[in-house]
């Protein structure tokens, strides 16, 4: 997904994995590769003290924000 010289930034934060694959099937639908950050843990119990957040490259953020903004209006 990166390079090292490459940085993440997060576009969404999500308290349920489910809600995160969703956003990362539609950012990927439009050609921006994203990753699910945060939903592993050894304790799951404890999931709801750290959102799961959805990162793209840096160089990706402002479409995905675009293609976001875009997704919560339609709704």
């Amino acid at each position: 997904m990166a390079t090292d010289t490459q940085k993440f930034k997060t576009v969404a934060t999500f308290s349920e994995k489910v809600q995160a694959d969703m956003c990362v099937a539609l950012l990927g639908d439009n050609g921006i590769p994203a990753g699910v950050f945060g939903a592993d843990s050894s304790y799951p119990s404890l999931g709801y003290s750290r959102p799961i957040e959805v990162k793209v490259n840096e160089n990706d953020y402002e479409a995905a924000m675009s293609i976001l903004a875009a997704s919560r209006k339609a709704e």
